[in-house]
């Protein structure tokens, strides 16, 4: 499988994870990254992820955030000599709960860096502060968020 298979596979494995309210599973995936949240703090590693992730979204009875992420354009620069890559990427978040229909709640970008260890690849960084569009998040987040 090329780099840029696994490197997209980690995407949407994220994706998948984050939607299935599996929030350990998902922290996991951050365990060598440095993250930049949305209020511009930098956070390292899969703990202070796991900790954000659980004061804000809203797990319903299900066990799920009752979201879909849908991450879309990917562009993938692999430096395979260096064991390296970048990604850049779209998302856009569907929700739908008893009290919201369906209906995409936010969309932004992923700015991505990726390290290759023991052959696998690793998010090494993500830059979760490129929000662009906002909908209603109250049916998502336990904290309000500015549109």
């Amino acid at each position: 499988m090329s780099s840029a298979t696994q490197i997209t596979n980690l995407l949407y494995r994220y994706a998948e994870l984050m939607d299935a309210g599996e929030m350990e599973a998902v922290a996991a995936l951050f365990t060598r990254a440095r993250i930049k949240t949305g209020d511009g703090e930098v956070v390292e590693g899969s703990a202070p992820m796991l900790a954000l992730w659980r004061a804000h979204v809203r797990i319903y009875p299900c066990g799920t955030p009752k979201t879909k992420h849908v991450i879309t354009n990917p562009i993938v620069e692999v430096d395979d000599v260096a064991g390296t890559a970048t990604c850049r990427s779209y998302y856009t978040v569907f929700q739908a709960t008893p009290d919201l229909p369906l209906q995409a709640i936010c969309a932004g970008r992923y700015h991505d860096a990726f390290v290759r260890v023991g052959g696998e690849w690793h998010f090494s960084e993500r830059d979760y502060s490129l929000l662009d569009l906002v909908g209603d998040l109250s049916q998502h987040l336990l904290i309000p968020v500015a549109s």
